[in-house]
């Protein structure tokens, strides 16, 4: 792969990370008594809905949808709808600090324990060594605060959630390549919205009528949702996985960030130190190209 596609797919992705990033942040203009479940499947919804817009309206991404890889796109959209009930779950029952750092930092190891395992493609140990940075660095930014009772089943649920991201990152890598990423982009979120859509039957959604809800809502769907998955599954399509999902370790960075010049939370030196090995640690990673897959004939 040329270098500037690397490079279109390294800013693809970032990007995505810093429009996750933003969640956070803009969840805290809801309602207090929000359903966190019903947030994602609203979230979810309205994030299909955009990303199907965009599809559409190409003409090329339009006609791909004949051809789409059923049982992959199936597999990712499940995978992505259940990392975002597994993860709301794992935050309420182990702590949004603990629950948020085993979610996001055991993302990057499940992926590269399956290209190590299953595609025999071990990381260089530059690589490795930024990974871990990196992991080590979104930790400190996501415990930085009060961390709750981090319950067994909690920290369980928020590594099973790992898991699922890491999952639909693996299997839209697959596809990628294939098929338009818009194409490929709304038809996962398509089957993640029809995955999580019994919780809006299930609990309480009357907070959601409330007209002054909508506006981060629709933020959340269209924009850290729509958007950025557009980004991202455009960035999966020219690096590899392991990369990916490495850079998405901006988005605890970036909820830092706003949380510390936005909300107006203090600054410590665990967060500090934390912001300064994400850095470094993407760093590594972004300079440091993976190992080419082994030869196989």
């Amino acid at each position: 792969m040329s270098a500037s596609a690397r490079s279109l797919g390294l800013t693809a992705v970032i990007l995505a990370a810093i429009l996750w990033g933003t969640a956070g942040t803009i969840q805290t203009l809801l309602p207090p008594e929000r359903e966190p479940l019903v947030v994602a499947a609203i979230r979810l919804a309205v994030g299909a809905l955009t990303l199907g817009l965009m599809a559409v309206t190409v003409a090329e991404s339009r006609r791909a949808f004949m051809r789409l890889p059923l049982r992959p796109v199936i597999a990712a959209g499940a995978a992505i709808g259940l990392y975002n009930l597994l993860f709301f779950v794992a935050v309420t029952m182990a702590g949004v600090g603990v629950g948020t750092a085993i979610a996001i930092g055991s993302a990057p190891i499940w992926v590269t324990l399956y290209e190590a395992v299953v595609l025999r493609r071990l990381p260089t140990p530059l690589r490795a060594f930024g990974q871990a940075l990196s992991i080590l660095g979104a930790v400190l930014l996501v415990v930085d605060g009060p961390a709750g009772s981090a319950a067994l089943s909690g920290i369980a649920l928020a590594a099973i959630a790992g898991a699922a991201y890491a999952a639909y990152s693996l299997a839209t890598g697959r596809i990628g390549g294939t098929v338009p990423p818009g194409t490929l982009a709304a038809a996962t979120f398509g089957t993640a919205a029809l995955v999580t859509a019994p919780v809006l039957f299930i609990l309480p959604v009357g907070w959601a009528a409330d007209p002054d809800a909508w506006p981060a809502l629709l933020f959340l769907g269209m924009v850290t949702t729509g958007v950025a998955y557009a980004l991202f599954t455009r960035g999966l399509a020219r690096l590899t996985t392991s990369t990916a999902v490495t850079l998405s370790l901006v988005e605890p960075l970036t909820a830092w960030l706003l949380a510390v010049f936005v909300v107006g939370e203090t600054m410590t030196g665990a967060g500090l130190l934390g912001a300064v090995l994400v850095f470094a640690g993407l760093s590594v990673v972004t300079l440091s190209p993976a190992r080419p897959l082994p030869a196989t004939g």
